[in-house]
């Protein structure tokens, strides 16, 4: 049954893809894909996987599709036009052979015609195969709210005839990040969860890094993809040093380094690598290589924070935002020290979008604990608590103010 269901996982979203693109119909492909699924759940225990399991489905879904617009006289001109036989099987290829047409999916799904908020939802989808349900709680929202969002993005999709196709090269560079940035959101939801009891929700961060890997294959000469999913596998491969036994958070100074998964290290360095190579890079190779320099030190004391800081000045000056900003002056108070960092942050503290930013907060409460200013670091870590998302989070600044409060600090 582990084979159904790996088979299922890895052809449903290249199945949907290709129905899709053939009907123009997101919602007929995702009917005769799960009407595919089922008659294979129902029929493959019995007879056997079949040895190209991707084109049984494939033909499966493909004759249920004709057989549903030969019956709603509402597709019967889409029928004719698309001349399709009900009877003539589809191509019986291996399943690498198989048409992969997800790269025009995603790009449907990310169409900038779309609500950005429903960009993300129908990505996971239909590309990730999450339920609605499922795709509600990835966004913690009701899954009345969800199911709106999908009919929404798929109405959109029909009525403004937005197109099954990869966008050709003169617009693929304009289209491309926001494809990236879709699934980056994803992954960085599952690497700190903005809300709930757990610090992390590795699900989510590791079908991002599915979907990164699919779109990797899909455009293998696209630096910023091979730069996205370089990052993710570089900051996911310390997972599970990052939370406590108690679920309690884990700083990057005191993770236990050997509980990093050095595989996925070594194959994030070498992407890092394709994706320097050539050409200037992208806001994500460069993200990633700061990444590689962590996961590259034997302990934090050893990391190179003057490589670090220059990497974030080339940063800042593809991507001039104030959360890069942001990390760069904590990169700076670790090379610097603290006055220097806490100089920087106050620069930033008029930034519209760092008033009400959790790490921007934390890092302000940190750099004045560092200096000794007690007063003003438990004021900085209070405002910090009403920012904090995750229940860890919160637990942590507690702990923060606790120690600052402290008998035998404040005696000091």
């Amino acid at each position: 049954m582990d084979q159904v269901e790996a088979v299922f996982r890895e052809e449903r979203g290249r199945l949907l893809a290709a129905l899709a693109r053939r009907f123009g119909d997101l919602d007929l492909a995702e009917e005769v894909t799960s009407e595919a699924i089922e008659a294979a759940l129902t029929r493959w225990p019995v007879d056997g996987v079949p040895p190209n399991p991707g084109g049984w489905l494939m033909t499966t879904a493909r004759r249920k599709a004709v057989d549903r617009l030969r019956r709603d006289q509402v597709y019967a001109a889409k029928l004719a036009i698309l001349h399709v036989e009900a009877d003539r099987p589809a191509p019986q290829a291996t399943g690498d052979e198989l048409p992969d047409e997800r790269l025009q999916l995603f790009f449907t799904c990310t169409h900038p015609a779309l609500a950005a908020e429903d960009r993300g939802a129908l990505t996971l989808r239909c590309l990730a195969g999450l339920t609605t349900p499922e795709v509600a709680r990835a966004f913690l929202v009701p899954t009345a709210t969800m199911a709106k969002r999908i009919v929404r993005a798929k109405k959109k999709i029909r009525e403004a005839r937005i197109p099954f196709r990869v966008p050709g090269p003169d617009e693929l560079p304009e289209r491309l990040p926001g494809v990236l940035q879709v699934i980056y959101s994803v992954f960085t939801e599952g690497y700190a969860a903005s809300s709930g009891p757990y610090l992390q929700r590795l699900d989510l961060a590791e079908e991002a890094i599915r979907l990164a890997r699919i779109l990797h294959r899909l455009l293998p000469d696209a630096r910023e993809a091979t730069g996205l999913l370089a990052l993710m596998l570089l900051i996911h491969a310390r997972r599970d040093a990052r939370s406590g036994p108690d679920g309690e958070i884990v700083l990057l100074e005191d993770q236990d380094r050997s509980r990093w998964d050095q595989e996925m290290i070594a194959e994030g360095r070498d992407l890092v690598v394709a994706a320097l190579t050539g050409s200037p890079p992208g806001p994500y190779a460069v993200q990633a290589a700061i990444n590689a320099v962590h996961d590259e030190a034997t302990n934090f004391a050893d990391t190179d924070w003057p490589q670090i800081v220059q990497l974030y000045d080339v940063l800042l000056e593809l991507d001039p935002s104030p959360v890069i900003a942001l990390n760069r002056a904590a990169a700076i108070a670790l090379r610097d020290g603290p006055e220097a960092g806490l100089s920087l942050l106050d620069e930033l503290a008029a930034e519209p979008v760092l008033r009400d930013y959790h790490p921007f907060a934390l890092a302000r409460a940190d750099l004045l604990q560092r200096l000794d200013r007690v007063p003003e670091a438990i004021a900085a870590y209070e405002h910090a608590l009403t920012l904090a998302g995750s229940e860890p989070e919160r637990e942590h600044v507690r702990r923060r103010i606790a120690v600052l409060r402290s008998p035998s600090r404040t005696d000091r």
